[in-house]
């Protein structure tokens, strides 16, 4: 019986070292991209939104990775295209952040919510954005992704492209209808 007086966090359970093992093994093939191996990992009873320490799921991993065949894969075997990591963030802003727009047109067209923002309010496109991936401004916004959506701070894709020097994305999102 617990005493309620005890505030102290639950003790985690011990983890059998080969599972574990086993897990990062899964890890590394969505980092490495192998789509091959994840299907059969998953056919195999591996659950498709499986997350490591930090939160990050398969498809987190496979999407911040550039790995379309990976991601499209675990997507198609039921993984969550919006599963944020422990820090709030999503695959597709991970995508956004690396340059990865295949990856990113394959987790919109399983469902991805263009518009995810993290916790500060900062969407994919705002990351686009800051890094002058016009290509990727482009796509977002064509799925409807808002140019104008501002994050916690108040600021827009335009303001955190130029507060990074991002000329390219600041005059694309002037003629994309963004401030």
């Amino acid at each position: 019986m617990m005493d309620p007086a005890d505030t102290s966090p639950p003790s985690r359970p011990q983890i059998d070292p080969h599972l574990q093992a086993v897990a990062q093994e899964v890890f590394d093939l969505a980092r490495c991209g192998d789509a091959t191996m994840l299907a059969a990992v998953i056919e195999k009873g591996v659950p498709p939104n499986l997350r490591n320490d930090r939160g990050d799921s398969l498809v987190m991993l496979a999407s911040y990775h550039g790995h379309a065949d990976a991601v499209r894969t675990l997507l198609e075997r039921g993984a969550d295209p919006n599963l944020r990591n422990d820090n709030g963030q999503t695959p597709i802003a991970g995508a956004a952040f690396k340059g990865f727009d295949e990856v990113i047109e394959t987790l919109l067209a399983h469902g991805a919510d263009v518009e995810g923002a993290s916790p500060d309010g900062r969407t994919a496109l705002m990351v686009a954005a800051m890094f002058n991936r016009t290509a990727i401004m482009e796509l977002l916004i064509a799925h409807g992704a808002n140019p104008n959506a501002r994050d916690a701070n108040g600021v827009t894709a335009g303001d955190a492209a130029a507060r990074m020097g991002a000329g390219d994305a600041q005059a694309r999102l002037k003629e994309l209808g963004g401030s």
